[in-house]
């Protein structure tokens, strides 16, 4: 087990990985720097002189040992998950669409009653728990930020905190272990990660099961996801190392599938050693990452077609300006900004970057930039001759519905190999 010591959160500053966040390695091997970037959800408002605004190295390693990539840095979470934190999970409609899947899935695999209570670690505005209310459980919602206010005005009861033994404590005096515990991409974003386990062992019901949802590391390097790498995201897992997290807290991986989440993420099904039989799918996906090699040798040459990514698109945008033409970007997602970042795209390379209307982001600019964030109707009035999908993943959901709308311009999609789709 890793050795204690000061949190960022404790310290109130960044602290420095000096061994492996799982087993405590200290032989950790440098794979990809990707400068130093701003906190994706730290956005100045429209208008605002520049001034002063922090920046953290994003630097991935990976530990040879149990096999798990990380960042070499680790920002104090009250600077990334401040209380005005923009992100909802209800207005993606993928989401929505895996949230309610999961509650599927939950009935198929485990056999649930009305009185069984089903807890969401980092449960934003609620969608994930809408489910399971839907369904006549008993719910409950671990939130830090704001977003615990728009939840309960929804009728999902949530409180309003950071998930630890406190809070865990309280919860199962009050109402009794908890027979499912989630955290959808919240799992790789958790500091001290081991007394984490800690605490949802606490919580869980001897026979409850803990469902993780985190990016995966086979899609990431498929697909040349780089853009999901900031410093929320403190460890990109595989199974594999994921497995080697839960084995140290006694808990069994049951069943494990790939997701198309965030462009491609795992869901992970947990409990203690021998309550419930391990599906064939947590073999598979061994066999397959084993069979692929997430080693050095693979994340270094994901490490070079990063570099002739940001090149390629360089070149590409290069000709775009020299023609006088203007691209406007899609999507202030926060993957957004580590790419804009990283490329260097400014407010004289992208106009501004457009969300959808109601979106928290809006009249803001984007992280470490002057690029303003306006409202999509803009798209349609200005008709630019581009529109730059930063929200990628989603380029086949993105595209036609934006054509529907009236934009006659080409997209360019950024990642992995950027390119131009003329609209249809």
């Amino acid at each position: 087990m890793p050795r204690p010591g000061k949190t960022a959160a404790e310290t109130g500053s960044s602290v420095v990985v000096e061994s492996c966040q799982l087993c405590d390695e200290p032989d950790l091997q440098p794979i990809l720097f990707l400068g130093y970037l701003p906190p994706v959800n730290q956005m100045r408002l429209n208008g605002e002189r520049p001034q002063e605004q922090a920046a953290y190295p994003a630097q991935w390693l990976y530990c040879p040992r149990c096999e798990l990539v990380q960042l070499g840095l680790v920002v104090d979470p009250h600077i990334l998950f401040p209380p005005e934190y923009p992100y909802t999970s209800g207005t993606t409609k993928i989401l929505r669409e895996n949230f309610a899947e999961l509650y599927r899935e939950c009935q198929r695999i485990l056999p649930l009653g009305t009185q069984d209570l089903i807890v969401d670690i980092g449960s934003n505005d609620g969608t994930l728990l809408s489910n399971f209310k839907n369904g006549g459980h008993r719910i409950l919602g671990i939130e830090p930020t704001l977003m615990a206010n728009v939840a309960n005005e929804r009728g999902i009861p949530t409180l309003m905190a950071f998930f630890g033994r406190e809070i865990a404590t309280k919860i199962k005096a009050k109402q009794g272990g908890a027979t499912i515990v989630t955290a959808t991409n919240v799992f790789a974003h958790m500091e001290n990660i081991h007394e984490m386990m800690g605490s949802l062992l606490l919580l869980l019901d001897d026979k409850g099961v803990f469902i993780s949802e985190s990016h995966y590391l086979m899609s990431l390097i498929e697909t040349l996801q780089y853009d999901t790498i900031y410093h929320e995201h403190l460890r990109y897992y595989s199974l594999q190392s994921l497995k080697y997290l839960l084995d140290m807290h006694g808990l069994e991986v049951i069943h494990a599938k790939r997701i198309p989440t965030h462009g491609g993420s795992i869901r992970v099904y947990a409990a203690r050693t021998g309550i419930y039989p391990v599906q064939p799918s947590v073999d598979t996906m061994l066999r397959e990452e084993a069979s692929v090699g997430l080693n050095t040798k693979k994340l270094k040459e994901f490490k070079r077609r990063v570099m002739l990514s940001k090149l390629q698109l360089h070149a590409l945008l290069l000709d775009i300006k020299n023609r006088g033409q203007h691209i406007y970007g899609i999507g202030a997602a926060a993957r957004a900004s580590t790419l804009i970042n990283y490329v260097g795209l400014d407010d004289g390379t992208l106009d501004c970057v457009l969300e959808v209307k109601g979106s928290h982001k809006i009249g803001k600019y984007m992280p470490g930039t002057l690029i303003p964030v306006i409202e999509e109707l803009r798209l349609f009035e200005d008709q630019p001759e581009y529109a730059l999908l930063l929200s990628w993943h989603i380029a086949d959901e993105l595209r036609p519905k934006l054509t529907r709308k009236g934009f006659k311009g080409d997209y360019i999609v950024p990642l992995p190999t950027p390119r131009v789709v003329q609209s249809q």
